[in-house]
């Protein structure tokens, strides 16, 4: 199957049984995530903006079953069920912090090895969804106290976190 277009993902999100507030929280991480997007390309970078767009659309699909850590590998799983391409599928399984390393993922009681964004368009993803507490729009700073009272201070998801940072507005600046 090649990718859901705006429409046909919202439908499956809902099919899935996401709740209202996971699509609307959805919807405004699309929306960050696509002007992040844009301002990559217009630096010359090679962005698929419809792996961007249907991964930040369905970025959440787990929740429909948990709104634990493991809803970014139950998303992916559930991408896969549908026949939806690998690469959304990736994008939606690393999306959950700034990524969770194959040690941490273990230690957690996920399979399939590491979550952690590599592609463009999943660091975009992952970054966006970040920048949107429920349905609006925080500085990075709000997130990086939050994980840092959930998570502990020394946990390294913080320094994956300030590096996914560094290396989107280092390129795009502070524009978005």
């Amino acid at each position: 199957m090649s990718l859901p277009t705006r429409e046909q993902a919202l439908r499956m999100m809902r099919e899935a049984g996401c709740s209202p507030s996971v699509l609307g929280h959805c919807e405004n991480v699309t929306r960050v995530a696509m002007r992040i997007a844009e301002a990559f390309r217009r630096r010359g970078f090679n962005v698929d903006t419809a792996l961007v767009e249907a991964g930040a659309l369905m970025h959440d699909i787990g929740r429909s079953r948990t709104h634990g850590v493991e809803h970014g590998a139950i998303g992916g799983g559930i991408a896969r069920s549908m026949g939806l391409p690998e690469s959304l599928a990736r994008a939606i399984e690393r999306h959950v912090g700034a990524g969770i390393t194959a040690d941490e993922a273990e230690r957690i009681g996920l399979d399939g090895g590491g979550y952690v964004p590599e592609t463009l368009e999943e660091k975009i993803v992952a970054y966006a969804d970040k920048l949107i507490e429920g349905d609006r729009r925080v500085d990075i700073e709000v997130t990086v106290e939050k994980f840092e009272r959930e998570l502990g201070g020394g946990h390294p998801a913080l320094d994956r976190l300030r590096a996914l940072h560094d290396e989107v507005v280092g390129v795009i600046g502070p524009e978005f």
